[in-house]
């Protein structure tokens, strides 16, 4: 269940124009629709839709004031999204070092095997 959420936070900042809009948010702060709009060459429509997909992955918060919409960035999906990388770091980390340490191994088996004139083939 746990892997179909972050998916879709994966998905939603797949898109480039939507990681521009969390960009702008997080320079900006607090931004209307209109001024999000003002930023890119698309349709009102189709950055209203990417603002729906990332309010629906809690990547942006609305306030309502009015007759406008505010919109910012939740810092808590990016902290989510940070330590679910972070986990696979951490794997990968310990697995390139233990890749490292066989590699280590090999080249020391064949130094040894160099220095006693051996070259690894069977003298039968």
């Amino acid at each position: 269940m746990v892997y179909y959420w972050f998916m879709d936070k994966f998905t939603a900042i797949a898109d480039p124009t939507r990681r521009s809009i969390i960009e702008m948010l997080a320079d900006q702060g607090q931004l209307t629709a209109s001024e999000i709009y003002d930023h890119f060459q698309i349709s009102p429509q189709a950055i209203s839709q990417h603002l729906k997909v990332l309010r629906e992955a809690n990547f942006v918060l609305v306030e309502k004031r009015a007759q406008q919409r505010l919109y910012s960035m939740n810092p808590d999906a990016m902290v989510e999204v940070e330590q679910w990388a972070r986990q696979y770091r951490e794997i990968w980390s310990r697995r390139f070092e233990a890749l490292d340490k066989v590699l280590k191994a090999q080249k020391g088996k064949a130094l040894t095997n160099r220095k006693e004139g051996n070259d690894g083939k069977n003298d039968d």
